[in-house]
């Protein structure tokens, strides 16, 4: 359900974001290690460290606002 919302967000901000998709079934050690308990849940990065995160849908209007681009 997120990625026609992510593929909108890319379109926005292009190269200035990089969007990482995780198959948490084909990475199960990732999911354990950043506590992913919810699907989807998305996260936000800066230099290796986690600025923001959120279980669910998250619209790409809201996300916009968070990257504030």
């Amino acid at each position: 359900m997120m990625a026609p919302i992510l593929k909108q967000l890319k379109d926005v901000v292009g190269d200035e974001v990089s969007i990482i998709k995780i198959d948490v079934d084909k990475n199960p050690a990732t999911a354990q290690q950043y506590q992913i308990q919810g699907v989807p849940t998305i996260m936000l990065f800066k230099k290796g460290k986690i600025l923001w995160r959120k279980s669910g849908i998250v619209q790409k209007n809201e996300l916009l606002q968070i990257l504030k681009v």
